[in-house]
């Protein structure tokens, strides 16, 4: 029979904080149960109300905070206790840098089962501010009729107004102001998830940091909206930097933000950002890394881990619109690609004959797929480089790879649970970690990018 806690739903417990999840809710132990707190910060001494309890686990709320960290900061963002997009605005940011790179070696030790000092100190940002150049705006309207421009608050479609978000460029603020005018004075109907009914649903910003050229492009459930002519101008007005004015159409009762069909209203279709001494056009679909200075840190490392002469065969799976591969072209005899959305597969092609890159190839398809099939007609990589989703390559790929032979395998991980549980796999095949930097890529929230090498074990 299971252990029941010592504790139920609405008692107030005292706790001290002594770490954090990999969602940023700090987490304490109370008579021998883990209990994870929203807003906690490590070293806190707290009063906690119980909000839901599981079998062996419970989550809380402060209810008093008796002892503050020495960590915790004033958050500057009014709302950040309820738009949910920050997870670390109440502790200092050395404070976070420290909890993400201990995320790293928790999940290396405890789940490769490697030794955590291969994890090697984090990279910080250098400004953890305004670092973003994508934002997706859910629109919706006041008790005034006003059009509302936020951000859903966690586990909920409930929206929180936010204009100024300080993850963002202050030209998004600008362009948000542009568009509330605009629909003040043309007006238009806002869309409602429950019944598919309504025209205007997000609003799209980008920005090629590089340029300071600024996209902005409206998801609506339809052709057209009133008065674009007016939209253009106040946005080109009000928004230094404006490349272009897109329209949207996204018909479908889905949470997928894009549609397919895009229509220019004026200016461009796309920007052009520089990324590692690279030029890549980013449209609304193009898939970009938000924070380009830190990228280029990411990777750098992982061109100097891929330690390439100039006569490589590099084999770049995952490789999105080609962004890390076409950074280590230079250096490599041929660059393979691939990747399975065949609009960023375009995009890839594109990049390359734009960075007149004449050394690339790329493949549209399913990464396992693809690599096996490389692998029987007998494709021998000197490297490859790894950039999977969060849920990680998975044993198929990490077997194919290793079938392949590499020198040295660059992994860039978004996730250090499915990063450590591959790289264990790596080592089941031959393959051994020989270092790991984490780089603060997402600064205040909870997310952290880690780039690893590997290398074949000498028989």
């Amino acid at each position: 029979m299971k252990r029941q806690l010592e504790f139920q739903k609405n008692d107030i417990v005292p706790l001290q904080i002594t770490g954090y999840t990999v969602q940023g809710s700090g987490v304490g132990h109370y008579k021998g149960a883990a209990v994870f707190v929203s807003g906690a910060a490590k070293g806190d001494d707290l009063l906690v109300r119980i909000l839901k309890t599981e079998k062996t686990y419970a989550y809380g709320k402060i209810e008093a905070l008796i002892t503050p960290s020495q960590d915790r900061t004033a958050p500057d963002c009014p709302q950040f206790a309820q738009c949910g997009g920050c997870a670390f605005r109440h502790i200092s940011y050395r404070a976070e840098c420290d909890a993400k790179e201990q995320q790293v070696r928790d999940a290396v030790q405890r789940i490769a089962g490697l030794h955590p000092a291969l994890v090697e100190p984090i990279v910080p940002a250098k400004n953890p501010l305004r670092y973003r150049n994508k934002a997706q705006f859910p629109l919706g309207l006041n008790r005034e009729g006003k059009l509302t421009v936020g951000f859903y608050a966690p586990h909920s479609h409930r929206l929180v107004p936010c204009e100024d978000c300080l993850l963002q460029p202050p030209g998004f603020e600008r362009a948000i102001r542009a568009v509330k005018q605009w629909h003040a004075q043309a007006g238009g109907s806002v869309y409602d998830e429950r019944t598919g009914k309504g025209l205007l649903r997000h609003l799209y910003l980008r920005e090629a940091m590089s340029a300071g050229s600024v996209m902005v492009c409206l998801v609506v459930n339809g052709e057209q909206v009133n008065r674009e002519d007016l939209l253009v101008r106040l946005l080109r007005e009000q928004v230094p930097g404006l490349a272009g004015v897109l329209l949207n159409e996204n018909r479908r009762r889905t949470n997928v933000i894009l549609g397919e069909t895009c229509r220019t209203l004026w200016g461009s279709e796309a920007v052009t950002d520089t990324l590692c001494g690279l030029q890549f056009t980013i449209s609304p679909k193009s898939f970009y890394q938000v924070n380009r200075d830190q990228a280029e840190v990411l990777y750098g490392l992982a061109g100097q881990f891929a330690g390439l002469t100039g006569k490589e065969l590099l084999l770049d799976l995952y490789c999105g619109t080609g962004t890390i591969g076409l950074s280590m072209a230079e250096k490599a005899g041929k660059l393979i690609g691939v990747e399975v959305v065949p609009a960023a597969v375009e995009d890839a092609k594109r990049n390359a004959q734009r960075n007149r890159i004449a050394n690339a190839e790329f493949f549209c398809g399913d990464a396992p797929q693809i690599a096996e099939s490389l692998h029987q007609k007998g494709l021998t990589p000197d490297v490859v480089v790894l950039d999977p989703p969060r849920k990680g390559c998975g044993e198929v790929l990490v077997s194919t790879v290793a079938a392949m032979n590499p020198q040295r395998v660059v992994y860039v991980s978004c996730d250090p649970a499915t990063l450590a549980r591959d790289l264990k796999t790596f080592e089941e095949k031959g393959y051994q970690l020989r270092r790991a930097v984490p780089v603060d890529l997402f600064p205040r929230t909870a997310h952290v990018e880690c780039v690893a090498l590997m290398s074949r074990v000498k028989d």
